[in-house]
């Protein structure tokens, strides 16, 4: 007669197999479905958290050079998008196109992994919430410092060569130039609540890349379109708009610097800063997943 499994044995094995409706997986199939489940958000927190660390301990000069690299590298988005916008002339949807080329400055300076201010409103935030302190919050303050600083340099370098440097026809320039103007059509208070959403959306960028692995490409263009498409203020590449103007003599420094700068930059911070990562530390401090 031939043996029969015990009772027991079977019970065991269907355990490890899962539900026996069609759907029972072996035990490398539940290993395979643990490794593909995203990362909790605790996880996500401790990789920004512990890269925002690092950069807080980073040099004066390896700051300097790299946010000076992310201010000139940012002038690409207007490049980009200036181009567009000449070459497309009145082809149907020429908005919605021209408008990825606003992408292309991040695309470089976040694969580059250069330094831009308004990434780091969150990264190196979330050190200071973690274990607050005044050792912390004067090296957030000096990182920030020094960031934004290379950032505008960069930016007006490159705004500065792009209208000095003859590579550029005159629609070039023009399209440049409408750009800039289109941008200080906002009032101050709409450069502070625009940026406010800009910097928001930095922020998620920020929280989405450790977990997007090959995916990271479209995530930078999804989210930074977004800003794009929504005419949203950010402080480096809206520098770099508006201080075309101000090299082309079509509005004055002060306008760059009150009606521009000043609302964009308090707006980014409070979205990148005191409002995603807030929201996001106070997720993980609860023990959300």
């Amino acid at each position: 007669m031939k043996d029969q499994p015990s009772p027991q044995h079977g019970k065991a094995d269907n355990e490890d197999a899962g539900p026996s409706d069609g759907f029972a997986l072996s035990g490398n199939e539940q290993g395979d479905v643990e490794e593909k489940r995203p990362p909790r958000a605790a996880v996500l927190h401790e990789i920004i958290r512990r890269e925002g660390e690092h950069e807080l301990k980073r040099g004066v000069a390896a700051l300097g050079w790299s946010s000076l690299a992310a201010g000139l590298s940012m002038g690409f988005s207007l490049l980009a998008r200036g181009l567009l916008h000449t070459h497309l002339r009145d082809f149907p949807g020429r908005f919605l196109l021209e408008n990825f080329g606003y992408c292309f400055g991040y695309l470089v300076v976040i694969l580059a992994r250069q330094q831009l201010f308004t990434e780091n409103t969150m990264t190196a935030v979330l050190p200071l919430m973690t274990e607050p302190s005044l050792r912390k919050f004067a090296s957030l303050l000096r990182m920030w410092g020094i960031v934004l600083i290379g950032n505008l340099i960069g930016a007006a370098m490159f705004a500065y060569g792009i209208l000095h440097l003859q590579q550029f026809d005159g629609d070039t320039q023009s399209a440049f130039t409408d750009i800039g103007k289109e941008l200080m059509k906002n009032s101050p208070l709409q450069m502070f609540t625009k940026g406010i959403l800009a910097g928001w959306l930095i922020a998620t960028l920020v929280w989405l890349l450790p977990s997007a692995e090959k995916a990271k490409i479209a995530i930078i263009v999804i989210v930074t379109y977004l800003i794009a498409i929504g005419g949203f203020t950010h402080i480096i590449v809206g520098t770099v708009e508006s201080l075309y103007l101000v090299f082309a003599g079509d509005i004055r420094f002060a306008d760059y610097a009150l009606r521009f700068a000043l609302p964009t930059l308090a707006g980014n911070i409070v979205g990148g800063s005191f409002i995603f990562a807030l929201i996001s530390h106070a997720q993980v401090r609860s023990g959300g997943d």
